[in-house]
């Protein structure tokens, strides 16, 4: 859940490298700190670990590969998993003060089981093949690590139940969310037109005329479905398109293109996509559930975002430099990658080399 509440946006991606050697304070929060050692075995795990980096890379698709030198990790891995820490203290912090919970043996073995789901359903998402199941890839954590993932997975989770705008992930509460929100979850089928940029125009024209959806696409398409009147296909709440059917068409008339295309790249081309809703079909529970459950997490999501910033705000945080900078993003605090020399102002190495070079006789 802590990876619903976090809003991991890491900027400035780059190919610099964070080495694991040296000594460093690591990160702190309000006086709770992850030493640097700590915090460098982590990295080290996580970098030279498949099943470990593949579960990670899942919910937070930045790269954990290792650097170019020995016991290194790219830093952007540094900067995601340093942030990643932080809002884990933050948010435990705030738990343990604001409601005095810690979680017990029960609650653990509840948030490790949420924690391996997530995981799962991280890789599943993205299409993941990672060695190992999400268990293995918890197990295989150094000690330290996987204990703060499930005590901050536990807060995390004790925090969202807290939060009134927040809708249990229960099958009741669930049923009675797609009850009354049925229509959100019709299959709907529709049909397309590709239209070239030339003739967008004249495709607008013939529309406001009064063209059918059929005439328009066997008119202006470049698409093989024109042969069909534009007919593309039907998507169930199951399909892995649905997310983008549905908010393509959500405001759509049955029966009308929509007003404002989306433009794409088609046959080495640029071309307006219009789509249109032509049947919409009520979809039972059992089909719409996984559809639902995604929705439900990402309004939890945006719940605990809210929160979660107001969290980081108010936290005193420390991070040693060689893990990454906190700063301030659009979306709130967080960690930046670490700041390295800009190789761009470095002129000719030869000319800097013999320039600075020290002549002893």
């Amino acid at each position: 859940m802590r990876r619903l509440i976090a809003l991991l946006v890491i900027a400035l991606l780059g190919v610099t490298v964070f080495g694991l050697s040296g000594r460093s304070s690591g990160v702190g929060v309000s006086g709770t700190n992850v030493s640097g050692s700590t915090m460098r075995s982590e990295l080290s795990a996580i970098s030279s670990t498949p099943a470990i980096q593949c579960y990670i890379t899942a919910l937070d698709p930045v790269s954990f590969s290792p650097g170019a030198g020995g016991a290194s990790i790219l830093s952007t891995g540094a900067a995601a998993w340093s942030n990643l820490r932080i809002e884990g203290l933050a948010i435990t912090q705030y738990v343990q003060n604001r409601f005095k919970y810690r979680p017990s043996a029960a609650d653990l073995v509840k948030a490790q089981s949420a924690l391996e789901g997530e995981m799962t359903q991280a890789a599943a998402a993205r299409k993941y093949n990672c060695p190992g199941t999400s268990a293995q890839a918890l197990a295989a954590m150094p000690e330290e690590m996987r204990a703060a993932e499930i005590r901050d997975q536990a807060t995390s989770l004790y925090l969202v139940s807290k939060l009134n705008a927040t809708v249990p992930l229960t099958l009741a509460s669930m049923q009675a969310y797609y009850a009354s929100h049925t229509s959100d979850y019709d299959t709907i089928c529709v049909s397309i037109a590709l239209v070239a940029p030339t003739s967008v125009s004249a495709f607008n024209a013939a529309r406001n005329a009064g063209a059918s959806v059929a005439q328009l696409a066997a008119q202006f398409s470049v698409d093989p479905s024109k042969a069909r009147g534009g007919a593309y296909g039907c998507y169930a709440p199951t399909s892995s398109s649905y997310s983008g059917v549905r908010a393509d068409t959500t405001s759509t008339p049955l029966n009308t293109f929509a007003k404002t295309p989306q433009y794409i790249s088609y046959n080495n081309g640029t071309y307006a996509l219009f789509v249109a809703p032509t049947k919409r079909t009520t979809t039972p529970f059992a089909s719409a559930e996984g559809a639902v459950l995604s929705d439900l997490q990402t309004t939890n999501a945006n719940s605990a975002n809210t929160i979660k910033q107001k969290i980081l705000f108010a936290a005193a945080v420390t991070v040693d430099p060689a893990f990454g900078r906190w700063g301030l993003n659009s979306t709130g605090p967080m960690v930046f990658v670490p700041a390295m020399p800009a190789t761009a102002d470095v002129g000719s190495i030869t000319a800097l080399t013999s320039a600075a070079a020290t002549i002893y006789k």
